[in-house]
């Protein structure tokens, strides 16, 4: 079993959306609560817990914005 991590680099994020539309997990989704530095509603993470790292966000963003770290427990 595999458990992930997301780190974004949130002010080059341009609220596409199509990490939150291929993340299985519904791991992701828009912080409504804040604009980054080109006006977007960044993505974040809003259940970390469920993360496993497959990485299918990082490889859909088409902006490079999302860094995916894992971790294989035992």
């Amino acid at each position: 079993m595999a458990r992930g991590r997301v780190v974004f680099d949130e002010d080059r994020c341009k609220g596409c959306g199509l990490c939150i539309f291929f993340c299985a997990r519904g791991v992701l989704g828009f912080d409504q609560t804040r604009f980054n530095a080109q006006g977007y509603h960044p993505v974040s993470d809003v259940k970390p817990e469920d993360c496993t790292g497959c990485t299918n966000c990082s490889l859909m963003c088409p902006d490079q914005v999302i860094t995916v770290m894992r971790e294989v427990l035992k």
